[in-house]
């Protein structure tokens, strides 16, 4: 796969990242047994041989239990942790904080550094190569997490720092504390969730030189090859006329409706990454055609008409 430099700094990523959070076979830890850990890790293996190199972790993915498994194909796959940036995230409160209250957001500075030192023991490495914020949290201190940042940085724990699911304004105002560049906007982007063209979030990403992360870049599986629109979804009838659209296109070049889903996110400027998630090793593999497919300007907008359900202004 072609590659991208993330943000400002000298990390390289794939243009496609591969996400772990299916990869325990599970949301439920007690659940997670040796079958499923091996299928995990041959997922994790296949994405690494097919040329991802940004893998997408977070310490709530099955309570823990994904990052773990992450850590057993690192193990397993000679030279991998060499070549590939590993990310996770922090900021939810797990079932079992010490703290209790569980499943609130927390971006104090013990919750940023705490969550840090078990993600690294879980994934058996020393250090993280980028590490965000899961979900935004109303009691906020940025000064405060710039310096939890600052203090995982200098411990030799973290390379480099970025948000998830951020407002550009929420993101401006972490940025005006953080002596370091935040280098990524984790968000949900795909033909049925087009808010971040209009809200400025991608305008923000192309003037401050930030990667826009794009998590379920299928919607969630109905964008994919295969998926089926619920019909109790209020924008059943539009979402259903944007698969049809999906379905011509695709046909006519020759390709799945999962690349041209994928190919489409990759024709935006911002640079966006799309992360993969199926943990089936031939989709995994066959996603990295999406970057091939020379989608023309015409056929992008008419997705976007089809995904907006009206036409543009």
């Amino acid at each position: 796969m072609h590659t991208v430099q993330l943000g400002k700094s000298s990390l390289i990523s794939s243009r496609l990242a591969y996400g772990c959070a299916r990869i325990a076979g599970t949301w439920n830890p007690s659940e997670v047994d040796a079958a499923k850990t091996a299928t995990g890790v041959r997922a994790v293996a296949a994405a690494y041989e097919a040329g991802y190199t940004l893998f997408d972790n977070a310490d709530i993915y099955c309570l823990g239990a994904c990052e773990t498994t992450f850590g057993k194909a690192l193990q397993e796959v000679s030279g991998m942790r060499e070549r590939i940036c590993i990310a996770t995230k922090c900021g939810i409160r797990m079932a079992d904080d010490p703290k209790g209250s569980p499943y609130h957001y927390d971006s104090s500075a013990d919750h940023i550094v705490r969550s840090c030192e078990l993600s690294l023991k879980r994934m058996g490495v020393e250090t993280i190569d980028l590490y965000q914020l899961h979900r935004p949290d109303l009691l906020m201190h940025p000064p405060e997490v710039a310096g939890a940042f600052e203090k995982l940085k200098q411990q030799g724990k973290v390379r480099e720092f970025g948000v998830s699911n951020f407002s550009p304004s929420l993101l401006t105002a972490l940025q005006k504390h953080c002596p370091m560049s935040l280098i990524v906007n984790q968000l949900e982007i795909h033909l049925g969730r087009l808010g971040s063209f209009h809200d400025g979030t991608l305008d923000q990403c192309m003037a401050e030189g930030i990667i826009p992360l794009a998590w379920s870049p299928l919607g969630g599986g109905y964008l994919g090859d295969g998926g089926k629109v619920d019909r109790k979804n209020p924008r059943h009838r539009g979402l259903v006329a944007l698969q049809e659209l999906m379905d011509k296109i695709a046909g006519a070049a020759s390709v799945s409706r999962t690349v041209l889903a994928l190919s489409w996110l990759l024709k935006h400027p911002s640079r966006i990454i799309p992360i993969v998630g199926s943990t089936n090793p031939e989709r995994i593999r066959s996603a990295t055609t999406a970057e091939t497919v020379d989608l023309s300007r015409e056929d992008w907008y008419r997705l976007l008409v089809a995904g907006r359900m009206e036409p543009i202004p």
